[in-house]
């Protein structure tokens, strides 16, 4: 603990930054625009792959019957993540919406990917011409209008998020603790991507009158889908075992301690995820002036109260006095 002169100090600013205003809100919205999306593209698929007997359609179909019941996972995610805290889970339920979220990225891989590839390496072994090429071209086309909106909502999202932290908008998907807004926009941006495959290879099959492209354009898409779910499961994952907010958001935080005339100096700092825009903080300070062991207790914990309140993204704060030999973080 230090005793000397109080410098002059910036402002207190939060610990963290605000989290976006109405965030759980804003990605329960963006899910249910996803799911009722995914439902009518599935259905007019499975409609369109039955007509047409085309192998990209088939593998449409079943991806976007995955990207429906992740949907329900991801529904799932968010009602269960945000229910408060209790004596046996101090720190909320958070960490449940990268469990459920975990189970929507193995059914993309599963349900997705590998029925994707599986038929498409049918279709090369024992291949079956196509017809009603028009039918297909139409759901294909309705299917991007309607996969087109979800991702603009998941878009929209991110993109504020993304201007929250200064972040471009991919490094904010990715880096989000959110983690349905980044298997909505991943799911959304995937299904554009495999739409524009399915009509290529479509319109390969009606140009040649050979199915094998149509094949190979199914076992493209489960190839993107197994892509992406490995992508989900990694993030997810992550987060689960612990995953600690960026060195930029750091450095912030130790730098608002700073700017608190209680705290002369801190030594160390962990900021630890445990759940959507939730951290909790971990750390050693040494406060200013000398006072008794007994008076030292009561302000750390004045510390710890006033840290969580003053942002809405710290669940809980737990901090220890600094030994006199341990190095300033700066």
């Amino acid at each position: 603990m230090s005793s000397r002169a109080e410098p002059n100090r910036p402002s207190a600013s939060p610990v963290l930054p605000a989290a976006p205003k109405d965030g759980g809100d804003e990605s329960t919205l963006t899910v249910i625009v996803a799911f009722v999306a995914n439902v009518l593209i599935a259905v007019a698929k499975s409609v369109a792959a039955a007509l047409t007997g085309s192998a990209s359609l088939v593998a449409e179909a079943a991806h976007s019957w995955a990207d429906a019941g992740n949907e329900v996972f991801l529904i799932t995610a968010n009602r269960r993540s945000r229910r408060p805290a209790d004596p046996d889970h101090p720190l909320g339920y958070g960490r449940e919406a990268y469990v459920w979220s975990l189970f929507a990225a193995l059914g993309l891989f599963v349900a997705g990917a590998a029925v994707s590839i599986t038929h498409g390496v049918q279709g090369l072994i024992d291949p079956e011409p196509a017809t009603d090429f028009v039918i297909g071209y139409v759901v294909l086309a309705v299917s991007f209008v309607l996969e087109g909106i979800s991702f603009r909502q998941s878009v929209k999202q991110a993109r504020s998020e993304a201007a929250a932290t200064r972040r471009d908008l991919l490094d904010q998907v990715l880096a989000t603790s959110d983690p349905t807004l980044r298997a909505v926009f991943a799911e959304d941006a995937a299904a554009l991507i495999g739409l524009l495959l399915a009509a290529a290879g479509l319109a390969a099959h009606q140009l040649t009158g050979s199915p094998i492209p149509d094949a190979i354009g199914s076992i493209v898409i489960g190839v993107l889908l197994g892509v992406v779910a490995i992508v989900l499961v990694d993030r997810n994952r992550a987060f689960l075992v612990g995953q600690q907010v960026r060195p930029e958001t750091r450095s912030g935080a130790v730098k608002a301690l700073l700017a608190l005339p209680e705290v002369d100096r801190v030594t160390a700092l962990r900021l630890e995820f445990v759940g959507p825009r939730q951290v909790y903080v971990v750390g050693d300070v040494d406060l200013a002036g000398d006072e008794a062991e007994s008076h030292l207790a009561v302000r750390l914990r004045a510390l710890e109260a006033r840290v969580v309140q003053e942002s809405e993204m710290v669940v809980g704060a737990t901090f220890s006095l600094s030994a006199p030999d341990e190095p300033s973080l700066r």
